[in-house]
């Protein structure tokens, strides 16, 4: 007997499957439940306050976020999944969108109508430390408003984001975290002043918070050490450095966020962690004193465009929360999602005679607007009840032999347990009275669509 396919069976035999890649997830079943019904909250609110949706590339340009973000932020020093094309060049999976949307900005929509809001819900990739919550495929959920620099559309934006963990049930369980970055210059003398406060205590300082004072002494009011965080309440607060505009500025968003009749904390120390953030920034924290206990937050950039090579600053300010840091939260809470999937009629055929009946069934009860499923295969009746049972279906329909010749179904009521024989021809009424019309489902996409535009004949010359 030859040797190879020998070895070929032992090699496929002792193979292990791959697993997914640490740090990444597979979203399914209920878990996608709760993503979905995430999304379509987002989007509701997006569109209702005028914002359009943007896709930006999974790859960007390396130099890209380095200048944007900061070459000394974390996800520059530690969590870039970086590496060479086929032609050398540099590129990143994208840590987060804003950087991305700036650069589609800059090569798309300088001459629209201005601001321009425009809103994302993209995967994103962090070589982080897997966590509750927190992977390192991931996704956010933001949006940006480019082109046009007013407190009101500060205050909007933190309107949206609270209206959508709100509208998903989290109303009451976060609490609204803001401070002001003023302009560049304030915050030059600020980080002069915090660098200097620090300095004459840096005996107190661990490793990483030292690395901090020496790179950007700014990333301190981020630190998690308990002795920072002490000196912090003595330490000079951004705010005492703001001047008139930016004093005016920050004032001006406070005064919309009372008028929202939106609650919020001052948090001097609150600075986010990368460097294009200037005026107002803020996070929305779910109050466990978790290191990681931000649902998300944002802010004012109006010097990221120069950053990444642009002629000119361009006011913009936007936010982002992570998905799967809410979903969590979502669960933890007990927040219930209607599964709109829910088969409400199974359909079991039994011999060919059956199948001719129940197909034609089927797609009568999905355009009728009832959630049903067929059967398929080949398999015996029991065990497609359990597959019904599986999808926790309301009711099955069973069509045998007999039932095709005298045209009716066996229907169980798969809650109470009872069953009945039902011509054929009064399934589906059945159902629908059952089950009732306002549980019924007729959105089809086909419906967003507007007219087929009737594309002119053209002729050839002859």
């Amino acid at each position: 007997m030859p040797v190879f396919p020998i070895l070929e069976v032992f090699f496929i035999i002792c193979m292990e499957i791959p697993q997914k890649v640490r740090g990444m997830q597979d979203i399914f079943g209920e878990y996608q439940r709760y993503f979905t019904f995430l999304k379509k909250v987002a989007r509701h609110e997006f569109r209702k306050n005028g914002l359009t949706r943007i896709s930006t590339p999974i790859l960007e340009a390396k130099d890209l976020i380095v200048h944007s973000t900061g070459e000394s932020s974390d996800i520059v020093m530690k969590e870039l999944y970086e590496f060479k094309d086929k032609k050398w060049r540099d590129l990143v999976l994208k840590p987060e969108s804003t950087p991305g949307v700036m650069r589609a900005y800059i090569e798309n929509f300088l001459a629209e109508t201005q601001p321009v809001p425009l809103y994302y819900i993209e995967p994103h990739f962090r070589y982080d430390r897997p966590q509750k919550g927190r992977y390192r495929q991931f996704h956010q959920i933001g949006a940006e408003i480019i082109g046009e620099q007013d407190p009101i559309l500060d205050a909007k934006m933190i309107h949206i984001m609270t209206s959508i963990l709100d509208g998903i049930g989290l109303e009451g369980q976060y609490t609204l975290k803001i401070n002001s970055l003023g302009v560049l210059k304030e915050r030059e003398k600020y980080i002069e002043e915090l660098r200097s406060f620090f300095e004459s205590r840096k005996h107190l300082l661990d490793e990483t918070d030292l690395a901090r004072l020496e790179k950007n002494p700014l990333r301190l009011l981020d630190s998690k050490s308990e002795d920072v965080r002490e000196l912090l309440l003595i330490a000079p607060k951004m705010t005492d450095y703001l001047k008139g505009e930016s004093l005016e500025f920050y004032t001006r968003v406070k005064e919309y966020l009372d008028l929202l009749k939106i609650p919020y904390q001052e948090d001097p120390t609150l600075v986010r962690w990368l460097d294009y953030y200037c005026h107002t920034v803020w996070e929305l924290v779910d109050g466990s004193g978790r290191t990681q206990d931000a649902f998300g937050g944002g802010g004012r950039y109006d010097q990221l465009s120069k950053s990444i090579g642009y002629k000119q600053a361009i006011p913009a300010v936007g936010f982002a929360f992570g998905a799967e840091r809410v979903i969590e939260a979502m669960i933890d809470r007990g927040v219930k999602i209607k599964n709109k999937d829910a088969i409400q009629l199974f359909l079991i055929s039994l011999g060919d005679e059956a199948k001719k009946l129940s197909l034609p069934l089927s797609v009568e009860a999905r355009n009728r607007g009832i959630n049903s499923l067929l059967g398929l295969g080949a398999p015996s009746m029991k065990a497609q009840l359990k597959k019904a049972n599986r999808v926790g279906a309301s009711y099955v329909a069973i069509i045998g032999i007999m039932e095709a010749k005298k045209k009716v179904c066996q229907l169980k009521n798969m809650e109470k347990w009872t069953q009945i024989e039902l011509p054929l021809s009064d399934l589906i009424p059945y159902i629908i009275d059952q089950i009732g019309e306002e549980n019924l489902d007729f959105y089809h996409p086909s419906k967003d669509k507007l007219y087929i535009e009737e594309i002119p004949e053209t002729h050839e010359e002859e």
